[in-house]
């Protein structure tokens, strides 16, 4: 048995077997307004510029911090690699100087003391780290 198909403008549910135009979300009749989505472009390319910028900034503050991670790192291997006869005390200042030979040497001396060649001063935080003093 052949079914009969039903005209285009008819809307009909083969599942469930009735006509359903009235209760779907959106008009379907022939006569029914055109549907056009919204344009969205501009909000779009609005958004990306934001978004990127956005990216730009947190990128630019990571590699700020990895640049004072690696100077700190640097420090550290310089003063952990001077020569020293003492034990630092946690939140002391000590000077670092390099000697003729092309050493360097940890000194409490400060630069205002003695005839050395001042490479830069330094303080050792609780968490055993050195932290270089601004000089002047």
């Amino acid at each position: 048995m052949k079914k009969e198909k039903k005209p285009d403008a008819v809307v009909f549910d083969e599942e469930t077997q009735t006509y359903n135009g009235s209760l779907l979300p959106y008009a379907s009749g022939v006569a029914a307004p055109k549907i056009v989505p919204p344009d969205v472009t501009t909000w779009k390319n609005t958004n990306i510029v934001a978004a990127n910028n956005e990216f730009k900034a947190r990128y630019e503050d990571i590699q700020m911090q990895y640049q004072a991670m690696m100077e700190q790192f640097e420090y550290n291997n310089l003063v952990y690699s001077a020569k020293y006869s003492f034990e630092p005390i946690t939140g002391k200042v000590y000077h670092l100087y390099r000697s003729k030979d092309e050493s360097t040497f940890l000194s409490i001396l400060s630069p205002k003391e003695c005839n050395f060649d001042f490479l830069g001063s330094f303080r050792l935080g609780p968490d055993k780290m050195w932290e270089k003093l601004p000089t002047g």
